[in-house]
């Protein structure tokens, strides 16, 4: 890890990126952590962290530098699948809607969406953000002092090729009330991924100790 203009990033990017990646957090080795961070440099593609609250503020105002955007590793504008990749890939989130229907109703709507996702490569998931409003912003507005509250839009992505997308499809087909449980449990662990707080850690606790029970 190394400090770095955003001139020497651009100079240090291939011709045919037009993408500035950043991700944010409180420290470089917890942001370093993060589940899409690991895809990202398997493909040798830099990526800028941010660690004070008024950085990603920053970057958004200026949205651009030298004609490339930025863009974080946590929102939904993240994606490095090819053409067909993201076709194969739509194809099967359109397949197995029923499923995540399913899901979202278990969290009580709590996350605007679950899909499937190739951004990941040994992590089984990820929280992303949909619209203006990241979780690290609204980590930074809930903050203040003030009576502003922001709330991000969740995305709760399930990497394709780990084997819990294979349990979560067996689970529906045979066992929805494991699946209920299993579907909190990995909202809730990708709650701590991003540092967010869990709503019931009483909860979390008893269903991770129920299934290792059996």
């Amino acid at each position: 890890k190394k400090n770095i203009t955003l001139k020497e990033y651009v100079k240090n990017m291939s011709e045919e990126d037009d993408t500035i990646y950043y991700a944010c957090g409180e420290t470089v080795s917890k942001i370093d952590m993060m589940p899409q961070v690991e895809s990202i440099k398997e493909k040798n593609k830099e990526i800028l962290y941010l660690t004070d609250y008024v950085d990603e503020f920053v970057l958004k105002m200026i949205d651009k530098y030298d004609g490339k955007k930025f863009v974080n590793i946590s929102s939904n504008d993240f994606d490095l699948s090819t053409k067909e990749e993201k076709e194969a890939l739509d194809k099967k989130n359109s397949d197995d809607k029923e499923i995540f229907d399913f899901m979202k109703k278990v969290l009580n709507n709590k996350v605007e969406d679950i899909r499937y996702t190739n951004k990941l490569k040994n992590h089984p998931i990820c929280l992303t953000s949909e619209g203006n409003i990241t979780v690290e912003m609204q980590k930074v507005i809930n903050a203040m002092p003030t009576d502003e509250k922001a709330e991000a839009k969740l995305v709760l992505e399930i990497n394709e090729n780990h084997k819990i997308a294979k349990k979560i499809k067996e689970l529906y087909e045979t066992d929805k009330d494991t699946l209920e449980k299993y579907t909190k449990i990995l909202y809730d662990e990708a709650l701590l991924i991003e540092g967010l707080p869990v709503e019931n850690p009483t909860e979390l606790s008893s269903l991770v100790c129920d299934l290792l029970s059996k």
